[in-house]
């Protein structure tokens, strides 16, 4: 596979093991906070990231989007709710990167959807985003065993490298200083903004993470509360 789709598989994966309304609450945009529609219904989910996409200048657009989201769901014809709220979160998490000035987000979404090959720094970047996910989803506690084998059982097409790069993250303590220092300065919104997606920020070990984060990342305020705004995330 690639890490980049890693990122997206993870996604859906905590979508389903976390509960698909801990989603819908956090998600970015009004698809996922709402009631989540189908693939097919015009103005649903689907519709409105291959809006994005096309904004985006993401090789294929709305068709790509669309297929993007039918190979996770369970037919062609529909995406499952776990599918919309994990995909949907990490395309919030892209535009909010984007919006804070974030050079590849638009590269990224493309090898998401299969528009363009994943070269070596988004898939370096992929990584750092998939550390941060699961760092900020351990921030409050640990990730259960029934979780982490949920989370897993997605990986069913992931290379052994990177189901193993994944089981070490779930299994390592949380280094907020050496997440920040593998983070070159294009990808700190984007690293942010994972961790940011991965959880409702309203506990105060998930706020303090955050913040912590944010300055390990050197991150200013209003860069900060930009991305909370873009996503629809409480202010950490």
């Amino acid at each position: 596979m690639s890490f980049v789709k890693t990122l997206a598989t993870l996604a859906v994966g905590f979508a389903a093991a976390r509960g698909v309304d801990h989603y819908k609450k956090i998600g970015g945009m009004e698809g996922v906070k709402g009631a989540l529609r189908g693939v097919g219904e015009p103005g649903g989910m689907v519709d409105q990231v291959g809006q994005m996409a096309e904004k985006m200048g993401v090789p294929g657009g709305k068709t790509a989007v669309r297929d993007l989201f039918a190979k996770f769901g369970t037919s062609a014809a529909g995406a499952t709710e776990a599918t919309e709220a994990g995909l949907g979160s990490l395309v919030a998490a892209l535009t909010g990167a984007a919006t804070a000035g974030a050079k590849t987000t638009s590269d990224m979404l493309g090898a998401l959807t299969g528009g363009t090959p994943a070269d070596a720094m988004m898939e370096d970047n992929a990584r750092l985003m998939i550390r941060a996910m699961i760092q900020a989803v351990k921030s409050d506690g640990v990730i259960d065993e029934a979780e982490r084998m949920q989370v897993l059982a997605q990986l069913k097409d992931a290379t052994p490298e990177e189901i193993a790069f994944v089981k070490a993250e779930m299994d390592a303590p949380i280094d907020i200083a050496a997440l920040a220092a593998a983070t070159g300065v294009q990808a700190r919104a984007q690293v942010y903004s994972a961790a940011l997606m991965a959880i409702r920020v309203d506990t105060d070990a998930e706020r303090a993470y955050l913040h912590s984060l944010a300055t390990a990342l050197g991150l200013d305020a209003a860069t900060v509360a930009g991305l909370h705004s873009t996503m629809g995330r409480p202010d950490a």
